[in-house]
């Protein structure tokens, strides 16, 4: 592991037991995560992308090897560590506000402290004008703007996504993934992030691991370019250039071929 990674996972490996079974969801998987990198994890269903991102947040604990986050091992939740889901589990109830400084008032921090972190992170996410209204009134877009909010008022070193963009429309969805870059850039957070899109895993990480199942491991990594370049230029831009849409394809075909063994290996 290296000295210098935000999170170490070393050797990690989860096998589930059954009644009648062993399920190999992980098998000796290994990877550093720098400071301040944003890495997105892709690969067909049952490659073990949540269940790796489970035993990072410290819902799991792995059958072998370790996890450590800023050098420290990890042994069940923790404030470094903030989890925006699918749905933003938000207390639908409460107020914008409410929700967004849950964490810090359950911390006890200084109330004049977080009301003005609040009023900082509703104008990051854009939310200033709705920031009294109970969450079950807004879209669905504006509920994950809330849920990014309240994991960034804890102000956790590492934010774990696990498909927090999934249940949107497009339109939405890629508005959202400006979002996220824009947060990344803007705050240094280390963001680790599991997605079923391609195209997502593409646009959003710097660095993008495609993972393979039966048993869930790595099978490979890509560096790339076109998280900072949407930084600098249109999303439909970036998304629609020749280097994109070749890679696009080439983990197209990866993870349709593993589909493909999957279904095989079902018939």
């Amino acid at each position: 592991m290296a000295e210098t990674a935000e999170i170490a996972i070393d050797r990690i490996s989860m096998v589930y037991t059954l009644p009648d079974s062993e399920v190999d969801a992980l098998n000796d998987v290994s990877l550093d995560i720098g400071k301040g990198e944003i890495m997105s994890v892709l690969g067909p269903s049952g490659c073990g992308k949540t269940t790796l991102l489970n035993i990072i947040a410290g819902f799991l604990s792995p059958t072998r090897g370790e996890v450590r986050v800023a050098g420290k091992p990890v042994k069940g939740p923790g404030a470094e560590r903030g989890m925006v889901f699918q749905q933003g589990a938000l207390f639908e109830w409460l107020s914008v506000t409410q929700n967004i400084s849950f964490g810090p008032r359950m911390c006890g921090k200084d109330r004049a402290e977080t009301a003005d972190t609040v009023q900082r992170l509703l104008g990051i996410v854009g939310l200033v004008d709705f920031a009294d209204k109970p969450v079950y009134q807004l879209s669905g877009g504006m509920q994950q703007r809330v849920a990014l909010a309240r994991c960034l008022a804890n102000d956790p070193d590492v934010i774990l996504m696990d498909e927090p963009l999934g249940a949107l429309d497009a339109l939405t969805r890629e508005k959202m993934q400006g979002l996220v870059l824009r947060l990344w850039k803007d705050t240094g957070k280390t963001i680790l992030l599991i997605t079923h899109s391609v195209e997502e895993a593409l646009f959003l990480g710097e660095r993008l691991i495609v993972m393979a199942p039966r048993p869930g491991r790595i099978e490979k990594e890509f560096r790339l370019p076109f998280a900072d370049e949407a930084l600098e230029k249109p999303a439909r831009d970036v998304k629609a250039g020749s280097e994109f849409v070749a890679a696009r394809e080439e983990i197209l075909s990866m993870i349709w071929d593993m589909e493909e063994e999957i279904m095989g290996d079902n018939g």
